[in-house]
């Protein structure tokens, strides 16, 4: 027998610039006016961008502008960050997670009394759970769906603890949390996990016609598990929800790819589709693809589509982000992880479709209905069965618990997709309780915008994203990282 002989890799060499060279970060309150600047100074390493937008995120922080660089191997970032009030961050306890959760060993994650050092910041629902059964899903969004999997869940004496959906362009995808209701604590059994996946399996059978696209997995808890948002937009991307947005598909010109023009085959402006604009040109003479961006702002745009990007393996070298009013600009240098670039017009094309998806997957339509009420099994079950039978349709959720009590928003809209009428929401909220749902009214940035409005001018043609990166990144950079300093409150 011929023995092949390997080089040996010390396990301890991949972690070893991050182990002399830590990340370094501050947080600066006197630079500007009107927002904190977060400054993180670090070894570079795939994803971690991902990972300092991740932090910021889940802290329900305002990323307002970014600067990115990392050749040479080092990475340099700067986050304008605001609280949900646009306030600058004043909380000690609130910076100090920060700093630490920034700087957390990637490998080991982080101590356990970080995450204990500000639990006023929870975030509901879980942004990631070790210590639950997962249920995840992907398929044709239908009207009931979501009402029948909570239902057979409540009779097999599984208790939702958190669940998020997302709808986009016909499709949909979610994930349920879920313990044990009878012993408390995960579902581990073999035979029960199969069991419950069996009837499950039917439920969105039974949604579905032979033949099309669908996917149901239980899983026991498991360490590592992937960040929850980030994984919708695994599972969304997976069921190829990108392809089926017609006024989306990206087209070429001179060079260059473009997406989301926002207009379906008639050339009509579709109702669920918000302008976005993705355009993907070539720098060659530094190796690198640019990627611009245009769309109307929301919370967490930045880590969507950085979580995109990082999913499909590009790495971002350089990059600039920052909003205007209601409309987000953003810049991206990227190259494949491998060191290849876009090469291909399908390749291009692929990207500028991924992009355009994930920036339009958040983006929820309908009246949003905020819950908060006593936790008990077959909460979930009974709410969606009286949107179900008053002809609502879910067209995003978020539930999670605190305590003993269970809170998180639906978005819906009747079974076409219209406005809701007043009466039948008035009368579906008696229905489950005056208490339990209440209609809120000031998330005024999920109206969705005019078919004037994003990436076109008063004559209807698409106009370029007129923000580049060139010496402002530079110069920010520079500055910045000259002031790196102590945390200051």
């Amino acid at each position: 027998m011929e023995i092949v002989y390997r080089p040996y890799f010390d396990p301890e060499f991949e972690t070893l610039i991050e182990r002399i060279h830590p990340p370094r970060v501050c947080i600066d309150n006197d630079t500007c006016h009107d927002c904190t600047l977060v400054k993180v100074d670090s070894a570079n390493k795939h994803g971690i961008l991902l990972d300092m937008v991740q932090v910021l995120t889940d802290l329900d922080l305002v990323i307002s502008k970014s600067y990115i660089s990392s050749d040479g191997g080092w990475f340099m970032d700067v986050f304008h960050v605001t609280d949900q009030l646009g306030n600058k961050l004043t909380d000690e306890s609130l910076m100090l997670y920060i700093q630490q959760a920034l700087c957390a060993n990637r490998r080991g994650g982080m101590k356990k009394d970080v995450h204990t050092a500000y639990q006023g910041r929870e975030v509901r629902p879980q942004h990631v759970s070790t210590e639950q059964t997962a249920l995840e899903m992907t398929g044709t969004d239908r009207t009931g769906l979501l009402s029948e999997i909570s239902a057979v869940l409540a009779e097999l004496g599984c208790q939702v603890t958190s669940a998020v959906v997302w709808t986009h362009n016909t499709r949909a995808a979610s994930i349920f949390y879920v313990e044990d209701e009878t012993k408390g604590g995960p579902i581990t059994d073999k035979d029960r996990l199969a069991h419950i996946e069996e009837q499950l399996e039917n439920v969105v059978e039974a949604h579905h016609q032979p033949g099309e696209r669908r996917s149901l997995r239980l899983t026991a808890p498991a360490a590592g598990r992937t960040h929850t948002e980030r994984r919708l937009h695994q599972l969304m991307s997976a069921d190829r929800d990108y392809e089926i947005c017609g006024g989306c598909g990206g087209r070429s010109s001179g060079g260059e790819v473009e997406g989301g023009n926002g207009r379906n085959k008639n050339g009509r402006h579709r109702k669920d589709c918000c302008e976005t604009y993705v355009a993907i040109e070539s720098c060659k003479e530094k190796g690198y693809w640019v990627v611009n961006m245009r769309s109307r702002d929301r919370p967490k745009l930045l880590f969507d589509t950085v979580c995109t990007l990082t999913d499909m393996q590009y790495e971002v070298f350089h990059a600039a982000v920052s909003s205007k009013g209601s409309i987000a600009v953003q810049e991206y240098f990227i190259r494949h992880k491998d060191g290849c670039t876009l090469d291909t017009e399908s390749e291009r094309r692929r990207v500028a479709q991924c992009l355009t998806a994930a920036i339009e997957r958040r983006v929820s339509h309908g009246l949003r209905l905020d819950l908060c009420t006593q936790n008990r099994l077959g909460l979930l079950s009974d709410i969606t069965r009286v949107f179900r039978e008053n002809g609502l349709s879910i067209s995003r959720a978020e539930i999670g618990t605190r305590g003993e009590r269970a809170v998180g928003s639906f978005y819906v809209t009747d079974a076409s997709g219209q406005d809701l009428n007043p009466n039948t929401v008035e009368s579906v909220r008696k229905e489950i309780g005056g208490t339990v749902l209440v209609v809120n009214k000031s998330s005024g940035w999920l109206k969705q915008p005019s078919s004037s409005s994003i990436g076109r001018s008063a004559s209807g043609v698409e106009e370029r994203p007129k923000f580049s990166l060139g010496s402002l990144l530079w110069s920010q950079l520079e500055r910045l990282s000259s002031n790196f300093g102590p945390i200051r409150s």
